[in-house]
Formats: C-alpha cells, sequence, structure tokens
C-alpha cells in the first residue's frame, strides 16, 4: 500500500443536443466532490429518450498506467445486478413457469434448515425475495471476513453448508429487510426452471434482445480488457495513521454471488437498459418489439408498485417494489437502484414520466470513517436532475426515430 495523495485531476463533459444547461455545473460539481474524497475515477451519463445527451468523466480508470476514464471504461455496478435477476423472475412469470407466490422452498428445500423463530419459513414466497422483505440476511458471509477468506463463496455448497447457523431475522413479509442471499436463492430459480446457468439465461434473454454487447460477467474478455477500470479501496495504515489507496485489480470474482451483483460494461449499455426502462427505442425500429420481449410495459409497471416501505427522508417516500427502489416526492416518482461491491459504485436512476435517465459510476470506495462523502451527495445531486423538467423532443416514446 501506499500514501494516498490526490489522484491527477482529468475531467471531461461532452453534450449533445436537448442536455439541460444544468449538467455544466452538475460537471464542476462532480469534479470537486470526487476531489475532496480522493475518488479515482468516475463517469457519469443523461438519457433522454433513449439517447445519451451529456455525459462526464473523471479522474483516471487506472493509476499505475495513467489511464483515463472516458467512454469505453469498464466498471462494475454491484447490485444494480438484482434488477436483472427481478426481470428474469418476471419473465418467467409472464410464461407461466412460476408464480410470485410460490413458497421458495419449493425451489430451494435446502432453506428449511435455516433457524425460524416464528415458524413460518414455509410462508416465504417469491415476491418477499424480490422485495427484500423474506427476513434473511444481509450479507452473504454470516462473520466478518478474513483476508484469507475469498472475496465471497464460490459455490452453491458453502452457502448451504451455512444455512444451518443463520436465522430470520423479522416476520416474513412483514418489513423491509435488504437481503443479498435473497437474489441468489432468486437466481436458482431461474436456473432450475430455464436450465441455464444465471448467466447464460441473462445473456440470452436480457443483454442479447437488449444489444448490450459489452455487458458481461466474470473476468473481462480478452477484447475488451484494455478498456476495464482497476478499483481501489481507501483504508487506514495501522502504522501510519494515514489513508492509503490500496489497489483491488482490475478484475475480481464475486463466486456464488453473481445474481446480487456481477453486471460488468461501459455506461453506455447501461444508458441502452435505461432505454429499455423508459421504452425509448431512439431511433432503432427493431427496438419496440425487443422491448416488449425481453418484458411488456405492463410488467414494468407493476415492478414499480410500491410492496413494502423503506423511509422518508426530506419529503422523499422511499420504497421497494418488485426488484427496484422506487421514490416518490411532491412532482415526481423515480425508480432504479444502486450498486457496490469491491471498490466500485454504482446507481441508476430513472423518471419513467420524462423517459429520462442517469447513470453514474465510480471505481473508488473507502472504509474509513470520517472522509468527505461523494456518493450519497452526488446521487441526490443527480435525482434533482430527473426531477427538473426534462427537454421534450418532437419524437414520443415508442416512435422509431
Amino acid at each position: 500500500m501506499r500514501l494516498l495523495l490526490l489522484a491527477p485531476f482529468l475531467a471531461a463533459s461532452a453534450f449533445a443536443q436537448g442536455a439541460p444547461t444544468s449538467w455544466s455545473a452538475f460537471g464542476t460539481w462532480f469534479d470537486s466532490v470526487s476531489r475532496a474524497a480522493q475518488v479515482v475515477g468516475g463517469s457519469a451519463v443523461l438519457v433522454q429518450e433513449g439517447r445519451i445527451v451529456a455525459r462526464h468523466h473523471y479522474g483516471l480508470a487506472d493509476r499505475a498506467r495513467n489511464q483515463p476514464v472516458n467512454e469505453r471504461t469498464l466498471f462494475h455496478y454491484g447490485s444494480i445486478t438484482k434488477t436483472l435477476t427481478a426481470i428474469a423472475i418476471m419473465q418467467l412469470r409472464d410464461r407461466g413457469k412460476l408464480t410470485l407466490d410460490d413458497k421458495i422452498v419449493r425451489w430451494i428445500p435446502e432453506l428449511r434448515q435455516i433457524h425460524d423463530p416464528y415458524g413460518l419459513r414455509d410462508s416465504i414466497t417469491i415476491r418477499m425475495l424480490l422485495s427484500h422483505s423474506s427476513g434473511f440476511q444481509n450479507g452473504t458471509w454470516p462473520y466478518g471476513g478474513e483476508t484469507w477468506q475469498p472475496f465471497e463463496p464460490t459455490t452453491w455448497n458453502q452457502l448451504v453448508a451455512m444455512m444451518p447457523y443463520q436465522k430470520l431475522h423479522f416476520k416474513p413479509g412483514s418489513q423491509f429487510g435488504y437481503s443479498n442471499p435473497g437474489y441468489i436463492y432468486l437466481g436458482r430459480v431461474i436456473e432450475a426452471i430455464s436450465g441455464d446457468p444465471w448467466e447464460a439465461y441473462i445473456q440470452k434473454n436480457i443483454f442479447a434482445p437488449l444489444k448490450l454487447d459489452r455487458s458481461y460477467f466474470n473476468g473481462t474478455p480478452y477484447y475488451l480488457a484494455a478498456d476495464r477500470s482497476n478499483n481501489y479501496t481507501i483504508v487506514r495504515d495501522s502504522a501510519t495513521q494515514q489513508n492509503v489507496l490500496r489497489e483491488n485489480g482490475r478484475d475480481f470474482n464475486p463466486g456464488i454471488t453473481i445474481p446480487n451483483g456481477g453486471w460488468n460494461a461501459p455506461l453506455d449499455d447501461l444508458a441502452a437498459y435505461v432505454a429499455f426502462l423508459t421504452g425509448s427505442p431512439a431511433g432503432d425500429s427493431s427496438m419496440p418489439a425487443r422491448f416488449d420481449a425481453v418484458l411488456p410495459r405492463r410488467t414494468l409497471t407493476e415492478m414499480w408498485q410500491p410492496v413494502v416501505p423503506t423511509g422518508t427522508q426530506q419529503g422523499v417516500t422511499s420504497s421497494l417494489g418488485l426488484g427496484y427502489f422506487l421514490m416518490k416526492d411532491a412532482t415526481s416518482e423515480i425508480i432504479g437502484h444502486t450498486g457496490s461491491q469491491a471498490g466500485f459504485t454504482s446507481f441508476v436512476w430513472v423518471n419513467p414520466a420524462t423517459n429520462t435517465g442517469v447513470v453514474v459510476a465510480f471505481n473508488t470506495d473507502s472504509n474509513v470513517r470520517g472522509t468527505p462523502q461523494y456518493f450519497t451527495p452526488i446521487m441526490t445531486r443527480a435525482l434533482e436532475l430527473l426531477r427538473a423538467p426534462a427537454p421534450r423532443t418532437s419524437s414520443s416514446r415508442n416512435t422509431p426515430r
């Protein structure tokens, strides 16, 4: 490890017709907050009517190589991956392969080993897992973790072996309680029904029809390797009591947890995903049919209905739908998800009423208390962009342009 020095300042913004004037101020502020927090690199895009209308890059994808962040840079999106798992479950539901009220023990009987102080294990449904209201624990490991342990459990039998030493943390269906293992269990359901490994199912049924051709899981494909961002964690050196930057490596193995956090891609692929969520084909006449083949609009709308509340803060009511967080204030409803894994952090938020979305990714996180915050302030500012009235083009939703 080495002393944490300020990353060289590299920032670039690009605009297209229709970008709001507030984007320039957002980019300047983005850089200031990122520098103060010692972020090595980050990137943001604003999407309207299925097109990227503004983008901003900050810093370096790899410090040792002096490699700047640009539009090709590949980030890792952590728990945003859960929305892919949720879409896959809804695809299978729409095709009559399961119901949201199916009991999870029907598909994963091993879960009966988990300690159940409420006597309700057999009542936990797929709907509860999608909405993080099952009572299952948050972390995949049920203990603190050691440096010699793998980053995440690598095989299903490891999770099963730990089940007798876990417990339900609250009465199923009674409240919100974020659960990473819950989405691993949903991934197992997808595999059991489809006969495909989870990664293959997502590639065939979401990535391919949406033309997300630089999205992948696990190790980076050789032809994309030059664009992969490294990732970094700010830690406290116990000897010097100074912050240092730990380089985590360009690739890492999420193990068995890929259905809850395995998506890698450039921001352009996430922008194409936003186009799908807003139903905006951006001039590609093949996309409306592809959107419907992935999920019809009525099913997406169903996923964006509140299932369990998660709290209210500064006039914004937050809840969980089926795989998506929902935020509602007096003027707008916004849906999306955040992600954090290894040193990568990210978020994607969409305002369906204005066909507008924003995607932001960083390659640096901190586990040092008291260091300047960057993620929540930047996300809050990005959400303000979505709540503002969006410039409208002459075309309408789902109309080829």
